[in-house]
């Protein structure tokens, strides 16, 4: 049973939210809560997932995103924006964010993409996957991204190429043929190739030095 954490200031989304994944039978929504109390919740109920809504007014997201990833078994975390925020969502990536989905991200994909959290992957909804890339790499030329590809091994660069399509480990596993221990290893060794980044932000690197080819936005098999 996968389990979600939902934070948001607005009650409504919140209930929202948790009537959407609670349609699901993998998925149980252990809190939902304001910003303040964002933080103490998580430490207490153990989610998996956070769904953190990136601006609220007590506390905002990115805040508590700093908090969460200091606790001892951080979650994955994915902000819950809207059109207007794009200056908080490099901010938020750089803080450690594996997810990014506009608040009325059809249901459908919600479930899909907190499955996708809880294994591993990473999310990016169609409608701020330009804006997350552009903001991260905004003083970034592709030659840079290239650069940083370069010191890859063949096999690290297929495995990056992966990630860059949002898969999770196990299914980077299946893809090459590989147990899914040794694709850990090569992960965890390309995310430290390229500097200790996380796996959104090597999916961009990814996006930037032409290794991956389909069209931008949530990439779950």
């Amino acid at each position: 049973m996968i389990r979600v954490a939902v934070v948001d200031d607005e009650q409504l989304v919140r209930s929202g939210l948790r009537m959407i994944l609670g349609t699901a039978p993998d998925i149980e929504v252990v809190a939902d809560c304001g910003g303040g109390e964002a933080v103490a919740t998580v430490r207490d109920g153990a989610p998996d997932v956070v769904l953190l809504d990136i601006r609220m007014p007590d506390v905002d997201g990115l805040t508590v995103l700093r908090a969460l990833r200091e606790l001892p078994h951080p979650p994955a975390v994915a902000m819950l924006t809207t059109f207007d925020a794009d200056e908080y969502l490099a901010a938020a990536l750089r803080s450690g964010a594996t997810g990014f989905l506009l608040k009325d991200t059809d249901p459908e994909q919600l479930v899909q993409a907190v499955r996708t959290l809880a294994v591993g992957g990473s999310v990016l909804d169609p409608g701020v996957t330009r804006a997350v890339i552009g903001g991260y790499l905004a003083a970034e030329a592709e030659s840079t991204a290239a650069a940083a590809v370069a010191g890859l091994t063949p096999r690290e660069r297929e495995v990056l190429t992966h990630l860059g399509a949002g898969l999770a480990n196990p299914q980077i596993a299946e893809r090459m043929g590989l147990a899914p221990s040794t694709v850990k290893d090569h992960v965890r060794a390309v995310l430290g190739k390229l500097g200790g980044l996380n796996r959104v932000q090597a999916a961009i690197i990814a996006d930037r030095a032409g290794l991956v080819t389909d069209a931008p936005g949530e990439r779950t098999p």
